[in-house]
């Protein structure tokens, strides 16, 4: 055991649930109607709970177990051999578990955004649950856990890289997203503003600090490696928030704070897949050019397809991820076959799984509130609570 990696990743632990927990419930809560907002804040700390449950009973076991190419097994099913001696490369094993607990949070809290303000709060539990284990676990073990795509024979004849998610989180949580919102169809009244955006900045930010956590935490190390993959994440934000408020003022004349921050989460999440392996320049090329390309992805699914991805999941989150991928092919540091490849592989599988699940799930509890209680909001018709006074 190292102790200096060992308490960096303590720390980037704590940064990637940060993350989750407030940051993604404020900025997505922020972006509902205020008759919905706690609907929001229940859904990711629900789902926060139920994940590091299944997580530690399953999911670790699938991702991280020795078992084969396809998934680890049930051979570490409730951390069963692993005591606090037990090594993970330079770390304890429990750390390294609770690291990839926090990953295993996020990404399915990440597809919130898609069916706020209409979505059942029964299917969410069981559909993320589910979804955690039967999707997002096996695609960790083929990328990160020596499966599939990046073990001793990977499919592609060269390991894909994937630093930190830009394929296991984006790809896996924006093509979820995507597909729920077809099957849930529009909500009723779409035309109300963000009710707080102020939430949405505070939350941005707060995704923002967590991410050196998220990409810096992923070298697994204290180290020069872990100090860039920081560096270039936050220059490739910057770059982002920058370009996607240009883009804006280009466009419609005003560039907005709720466009500025959701730039930044555009350049967060397509430096992810790249930030062990790019440099500072290249950093600014890739959030420079998510800015514009994310934005231009959300007119095209809002406007031009009318799939009501309410909060963007796919445009900002699936995109950057999947362009980020690619980006590591464009700069030569990576096998144009493994990154095109694995994007591919997983996308049908992550798009077979969760239609699957979507069917199933809804067949036993329902997808969609009623009429009435959308129209009430989820604050007070499901949790019978509200988070302010006169909610609208």
């Amino acid at each position: 055991m190292n102790g200096a990696d060992t308490a960096w990743i303590i720390v980037a632990t704590a940064l990637v649930l940060f993350m989750t927990l407030p940051g993604l419930a404020l900025f997505y809560g922020g972006l509902v109607r205020a008759r919905n907002v706690l609907s929001v804040f229940m859904h990711c700390y629900a789902i926060a709970c139920l994940m590091s449950v299944l997580w530690f009973a399953l999911g670790y076991s699938i991702a991280f177990g020795e078992g084969n190419a396809l998934w680890g097994g049930l051979d570490k099913a409730f951390l069963t051999g692993i005591d606090a001696d037990s090594l993970a490369g330079t770390l304890p094993e429990v750390l390294f578990f609770a690291f990839q607990m926090t990953f295993a949070i996020i990404t399915p809290a990440l597809i919130v955004g898609a069916y706020v303000e209409r979505v059942g709060f029964g299917f969410v539990l069981v559909f993320s649950g589910l979804w955690m284990l039967l999707c997002y676990a096996p695609v960790v073990h083929w990328v990160w856990g020596g499966g599939l795509l990046a073990g001793d024979a990977p499919l592609f004849g060269e390991a894909v890289k994937d630093f930190a998610g830009g394929i296991v989180v984006h790809e896996t949580a924006g093509l979820a997203a995507l597909l729920i919102a077809v099957f849930l169809g529009p909500r009723r009244t779409q035309t109300h503003p963000p009710h707080n955006p102020g939430y949405v900045m505070i939350g941005a930010a707060m995704l923002w600090v967590g991410w050196f956590g998220f990409n810096g935490g992923s070298q697994l190390a204290a180290d020069g490696g872990a100090a860039m993959a920081m560096t270039v994440t936050h220059l490739s934000a910057a770059a982002a928030s920058l370009t996607w408020a240009l883009w804006e003022k280009v466009k419609f004349g005003k560039a907005s704070m709720v466009g500025m921050v959701t730039g930044t989460i555009a350049g967060l999440a397509s430096i992810t897949p790249a930030s062990g392996f790019v440099g500072p320049v290249q950093a600014l090329v890739i959030g420079a050019v998510a800015g514009i390309l994310c934005q231009e992805a959300v007119n095209l699914i809002r406007n031009k397809l009318r799939i009501d991805d309410t909060l963007d999941v796919f445009a900002v989150h699936g995109v950057g991820g999947i362009f980020g991928t690619v980006m590591i092919a464009v700069f030569g540091l990576g096998s144009w076959a493994a990154q095109l490849g694995s994007l591919v592989v997983v996308g049908v599988f992550t798009t077979g799984v969760t239609v699957v699940l979507i069917l199933v799930v809804k067949a036993v509890v329902p997808l969609r509130v009623d009429e009435e209680s959308e129209v009430n909001g989820l604050d007070i018709s499901v949790h019978g609570e509200r988070a302010y006074d006169h909610a609208s």
